[in-house]
């Protein structure tokens, strides 16, 4: 049966419809936001997935460049794999929901969202979400739903809900925000130096409206809505807990507070296989789950230590923050190189330089069309002990490295003032909790390395969180999470900015959701954690940008000219440019206003490329001395072609300081000859003389 629902959100109509396509899903939902079309889906298997201890759930979000009136580029002529953005969308669409379904359910589950239709006023990624929410909330999938999801803008010092294109242009943050109807679920946020108590008030007001959303999919759900399906459970049967837990728990406890990450991890990994091979003839067939019994009485004890007795398995106290340490300039040949270290978390990050021509170009479905900064980051397998071969950045990484992106693109410098393109990698060297904002600090101190004059430096910490699950107001936050606080807790929320505010945000979350309260705590941590970070490690590493690039850095050089001139400095083909290019060695750019950047590593090379730039388009001054070679012979005298694509006449008179019968007995073509510039003839050419070279 078609049904249509429509409400009204950020002063738009936002219109729900069901029953009209892709009814063989479990549930699904076309949205309709302004001119914005995106059909969001959700199937779940009949069965459950035997072999595996986590819950399998896919989250796909789908651009169709047809949504733009695009054509794809390149020979297929079709969508390939996912744009960095459709990645970093799914990853927002799963983070809020993934919480929501049964810890112990192990079918498949398998969410799409198809962009069909985009106006930029009006966000595909909210619709979206809101889709999600909707398909899954009307489908027969277990899931404690509904969502709403929402896009905070801040323009004029006033938070604005769902921006459109040109609110967004003027706001001073984009924030992705996620909840039910009595708490925040995720945060995903870029900033220009926004102060918490800014950010914390927006998030806010931001949920009043997320309320209004959820309770528009609640009376959806109650009118149309299937009833769920019973699904078995994977939850380790109690029998088997009891008997692991009497047998190992004392000294899992014990073993659970070894500071030492390595020792401790080998520690547990005995103990498991002593449990396995004791109850190896009681439950022949369930070995997995005697594994899956002393994860969760090793999650039970460290949760009750930091909830209850605020012991943390390394020592620290609540708001201790590891070791720390920042090194710069330890890569010799690379532009600009920092190592930051946290305890077992290491970061190095690399910073290179290039010309304008090295920005990203962008095949998508938004306004973006180019990146001039770019921040990678790579997780090999060895970062965390294991032998495993690299296979190119998968969702998380992606996710990392444009969370350090979007921390640092506030302080980077604008075109003008630096005309690079400026790419960053962050080299996970090991890892022990929280590498992102590990990222983020290392860039700081690559930037700084490579004389990148940032506006101030950033660094970034993340809070994390351990509830009571039978009283909500029973809770504890803690500063500087490493890895088994993030496995076992129930928040990884990752701030980074610089002294003045906010520029980055993510959290990641376990539980159905985050109070007020625990976000103002969570702001107030990783507020102290950072400006730590600055004042004892950043600063005394690195104060300031060098006042200088790396030798082996190009050298950008800036000139401007007649922009109705451009077409004769590339010329027919590009033939003028790439000469210019190929006898210089430089980097040359063209902007349409007439600016022209050239890059080079050496100054002299730059120095000659401008001045042939400088000859074709301007005005030569008479008695210019230029290096030409000769391109014809005539009897009255040579062309000599003295800069790419000019030639001037040397009259046969000006060959040399004596009488010449033939012009080849001076010059031939292909040879390479001063020539000195001494105006026009009567035919408005170019007039060069030899003799008058001194």
């Amino acid at each position: 049966m078609f049904k249509t629902f429509t409400t009204q959100l950020a002063g738009r109509t936002l219109t729900l419809e069901f029953g009209k396509v892709a009814q063989l899903a479990n549930g699904s939902c076309l949205v309709r936001y302004g001119d914005t079309v995106v059909l969001s889906t959700a199937t779940a298997s009949k069965e459950p997935k035997d072999g595996i201890d986590f819950f399998p759930l896919s989250v796909d979000y789908e651009e169709k460049l047809y949504s733009v009136g695009k054509i794809p580029g390149g020979f297929i002529k079709r969508e390939g794999k996912p744009s960095e953005k459709a990645i970093l969308t799914s990853r927002v669409i799963d983070r809020p929901i993934r919480p929501l379904f049964p810890k112990d359910l192990r079918n498949d589950v398998v969410v799409i969202n198809t962009v069909m239709s985009v106006d930029q006023d009006n966000s595909p990624e909210i619709a979206a979400m809101i889709g999600t929410s909707a398909a899954l909330a009307v489908s027969d999938i277990p899931w404690d739903g509904p969502i709403g999801g929402i896009v905070l803008g801040l323009v004029d010092d006033q938070v604005v809900i769902n921006p459109n294109a040109a609110q967004r242009e003027r706001s001073k943050m984009y924030v992705t925000l996620a909840g039910t109807k009595e708490k925040i679920c995720m945060i995903e946020a870029g900033a220009q130096e926004v102060p918490d108590d800014v950010m914390l008030s927006a998030i806010i007001k931001g949920h009043g409206t997320i309320k209004k959303i959820c309770e528009f999919i609640e009376g959806i759900r109650d009118e149309i809505g299937k009833e769920k399906f019973t699904y078995k459970s994977a939850e380790v049967p109690q029998e088997i807990y009891d008997d692991v837990k009497a047998l190992v728990f004392d000294e899992l406890k014990e073993a659970v507070y070894t500071p030492d990450k390595p020792e401790r991890d080998a520690k547990i990994d005995a103990i498991t296989k002593k449990a396995a091979a004791e109850l190896a003839e009681k439950y022949p067939d369930d070995k997995a789950r005697i594994g899956e019994a002393i994860y969760k009485l090793e999650k039970g004890i460290v949760r009750e230590g930091i909830l209850r007795d605020h012991k943390r398995v390394d020592g620290r106290g609540l708001y201790d923050i590891r070791p720390l340490s920042a090194e710069v300039g330890i890569l010799p040949r690379t532009h600009g190189s920092g190592l930051f270290k946290r305890g077992l978390t290491q970061v190095l990050t690399i910073a290179t330089l290039g010309p304008m021509s090295d920005i990203q170009k962008m095949d998508g479905i938004d306004l973006e069309d180019s990146k001039r900064y770019m921040h990678h980051y790579n997780f090999p397998a060895y970062s965390v002990g294991e032998a495993k071969t690299s296979r190119g950045p998968g969702r998380r990484e992606i996710g990392h490295g444009a969370l350090a992106e979007r921390a640092l693109e506030p302080v980077i410098p604008s075109e003008e003032e630096f005309p690079y393109a400026i790419r960053l990698v962050s080299e996970v060297l090991m890892s022990n909790g929280s590498t992102s904002q590990g990222s983020v600090c290392g860039s700081t101190l690559a930037l700084m390395d490579a004389g990148v004059p940032i506006k101030r430096p950033v660094t970034g910490i993340s809070a994390g969180l351990v509830t009571n699950p039978d009283d909500e107001n029973d809770f504890v936050t803690f500063m500087d999470i490493q890895g088994i606080e993030d496995f076992f807790g129930d928040m990884d929320f990752k701030v980074a900015g610089t002294e003045k505010g906010i520029t980055a945000i993510q959290v990641d979350i376990k539980v159905h959701g985050l109070s007020y309260e625990i976000i103002r705590q969570a702001f107030e941590l990783t507020h102290k954690g950072r400006e730590r970070i600055l004042n004892e490690v950043i600063l005394p590493c690195i104060s300031e940008p060098r006042d200088h690039l790396s030798k082996y850095a190009p050298k950008m050089y800036q000139m401007k000219i007649d922009p109705d001139k451009i077409r004769d400095v590339i010329g027919s083909g590009g033939k003028v440019i790439n000469r210019i290019i190929d006898e210089t060695g430089v980097k040359i750019d063209i902007n349409d206003d007439g600016t022209i950047y050239v890059a080079a590593v050496e100054e002299e090379a730059a120095n000659k490329a401008m001045e042939i730039i400088k000859g074709i388009t301007g005005d030569i001054e008479i008695g210019t001395i230029f290096e030409g070679k000769v391109t014809k012979t005539m009897a009255f005298g040579a062309f000599v072609e003295y800069l790419p694509g000019k030639e001037g006449m040397v009259h046969i008179s000006r060959l040399a300081k004596y009488r010449v019968e033939h012009t080849e007995d001076v010059v031939n073509v292909g040879d390479v000859v001063k020539v000195k510039y001494i105006g026009l003839d009567k035919q408005g050419r170019m007039d060069f003389s030899i003799k008058d070279v001194e």
